[in-house]
């Protein structure tokens, strides 16, 4: 588990992050999204144990990161926005110097080889970490976050300078860490947190604007909710929901899009409709101009109390 109570950070005049309070348990991923300067990486940096908070405290599976530094990095995996990556050294070497840091002894031949077919290292193992490309240097960083089994990961901006496939796999293997695992991870893509997070934090000015699941934010800010739906037969009639506006949208390579408005969640009722009719899903989300919706009027709305 990973809490963090109050968290504060001033540097002179600017205010980096105040009063700062979450809870992210073993199973969750939380997003902590906000834009660029938002405070995001300074509220990681405290949970890391690499700077002290002028006030509040945070705990990283039980222990404190005040009083109890050591342990937190024992049970923590930090991948920093720039991972940290000796570039003289090859990549096996480097991530055995890591566990051997980590004091894995018997149990680093094995982890080597996990993260190694994990992170996809397998084939610039002996590569100078120097010659290697962006998306390559953050799998490394990955790899040494994940090399010791901690309970709690934070990634900060994990997919950052991947391709397209690469990103796909780097969320895979961290929803398959996340069944065990209490996971935070940063971004200013909205796109990642709708792909990755069970619930999120939005930050702006180091103030939490909200936290929650998005569809719930989205219902509280935008009073409703609007999902985007491909069948692959039409939909006969949507006589089993209410008080919803159904848009046709065309079709695409013979599918059939529908916009689904409604001032309240309808997902379980539209899905047993749906079935009774036999219809194929081919996709159920909702739509992305919603989340920037969601998260421009936060933000908004926080500059308007803090102006107040």
């Amino acid at each position: 588990m990973i809490e963090a109570q109050g968290l504060t950070m001033v540097y002179g005049p600017v205010i980096a992050a105040q009063d700062v309070s979450f809870t992210v348990r073993p199973g969750e991923i939380m997003g902590l999204l906000g834009p660029n300067g938002a405070g995001k990486t300074t509220v990681l940096r405290i949970l890391a144990t690499q700077i002290v908070p002028v006030a509040g405290t945070a705990r990283v599976a039980g222990a404190d990161v005040l009083t109890e530094p050591e342990r937190v990095r024992k049970n923590l995996g930090f991948l920093p926005e720039t991972a940290p990556l000796y570039d003289q050294m090859e990549v096996g070497e480097y991530l055995s110097f890591v566990a051997e840091a980590r004091g894995l002894g018997k149990k680093a031949r094995e982890r080597l080889e996990w993260v190694s077919e994990k992170c996809a290292l397998k084939q610039v193992w002996y590569q100078p970490i120097s010659q290697l490309s962006k998306g390559y240097r953050q799998r490394v960083g990955l790899a040494q976050a994940l090399i010791h089994d901690p309970p709690c990961l934070i990634l900060d901006e994990p997919t950052s300078g991947l391709d397209p496939l690469q990103i796909f796999e780097i969320r895979s293997l961290i929803r398959e860490l996340a069944r065990e695992k209490a996971i935070i991870f940063s971004t200013h893509i909205l796109q990642e947190v709708e792909a990755l997070a069970d619930w999120v934090t939005i930050i702006n000015e180091g103030r939490i604007v909200a936290k929650g699941r998005l569809s719930d934010l989205a219902r509280e800010v935008c009073g409703e909710t609007v999902l985007r739906l491909k069948t692959d037969t039409p939909v006969r009639n949507w006589k089993g929901l209410s008080d919803v506006e159904v848009e046709e949208i065309g079709s695409e390579d013979g599918a059939y899009l529908y916009r689904i408005r409604g001032p309240r969640p309808f997902e379980r009722e539209l899905m047993s409709l749906l079935c009774e009719q036999a219809v194929g899903v081919l996709s159920l989300e909702r739509e992305s101009e919603d989340l920037e919706f969601l998260f421009l009027s936060l933000v908004a709305k926080q500059k308007g109390e803090v102006a107040s």
